[in-house]
Formats: structure tokens, sequence, C-alpha cells
């Protein structure tokens, strides 16, 4: 009985991962939040710079989805305060960015995205990608 008890909390635990989005586009932020619900994923939504760090911070969330390409959002800002905090710096992420933009990708590496995409394979892999993710920090701490 225990047993089994001892795996439910666990079960529920899983079901309720939060997965930290900072994509302001609203049709592309729907897609993104239907597909991860229908997974039983919890989504906070950020808007803003400052909404990044605070929601981290309260949320702690599982993982974090950043568009590098957002307009009304500064990705590099937002890694750069993300990795500077010791509570934040092992969240993983998942960026993706135009798949042209060499640079971005590179960038993104070097401050430390756990994974970075083009746009077109993170629409057509959400799901997977965002279970490669955690999958891999999971690996990371063991």
């Amino acid at each position: 009985m225990t047993t089994n008890s001892h795996q439910t909390d666990q079960t529920d635990k899983t079901d309720q991962k939060t997965i930290l989005v900072a994509v302001t586009d609203i049709f592309f932020y729907t897609k993104v939040r239907d597909a991860l619900m229908a997974k039983g994923y919890k989504i906070e939504r950020t808007r803003t710079q400052q909404d990044i760090a605070e929601k981290a911070l309260a949320t702690s969330p599982s993982a974090f989805i950043l568009n590098m390409n957002d307009e009304r959002l500064d990705a590099f800002q937002a890694l750069e305060t993300l990795k500077a905090d010791t509570g934040m710096k092992a969240i993983p992420i998942l960026a993706f960015a135009n798949h042209e933009e060499v640079d971005t990708f590179n960038r993104a590496r070097a401050l430390g995205v756990t994974k970075i995409v083009s746009r077109n394979e993170f629409s057509s892999r959400l799901k997977d990608l965002v279970e490669e993710v955690l999958v891999a920090d999971v690996r990371g701490k063991g």
C-alpha cells in the first residue's frame, strides 16, 4: 500500500512539471501551450524581460523554452539572467531560431542552452524536443 502511494505521488509530480515559455507571439504560444498541456505539463508564459526571472524563481520550472528571434524579448539577456543565478542556472533550456542564423545558434550554445533547433524543427518535434531536454537534464544531474 505504501509502495502504491509512493508511485502515485511520483506520477502526480511528473504530470505537474512546469514549462516556462518565453514566446510572445500569441498564435505560436497557443500552439506550444496546447501541445504541451496535452502531454500533462503545466505552462507558464513570460511576456516581459522581468517576467522571466520572476516566474523562473516562483515556479521552479522543469524546463524553459525560448524564442531566440522574439522581437519583444532580448533572448540573449534572458539567457544571461538565467545562467547568472545559481538557483536558475540548472534549468534546461530549449531554444529555437531561424535556421539561417548561425551566429545566434553559436551564441546561444555559448550562453548555455541545453538544445537549440530551427523554428521548423521546433514546430514539428516540440513534444519530443521537450522530452529530450528533460532527459538530458536528468542525465546531467546523475
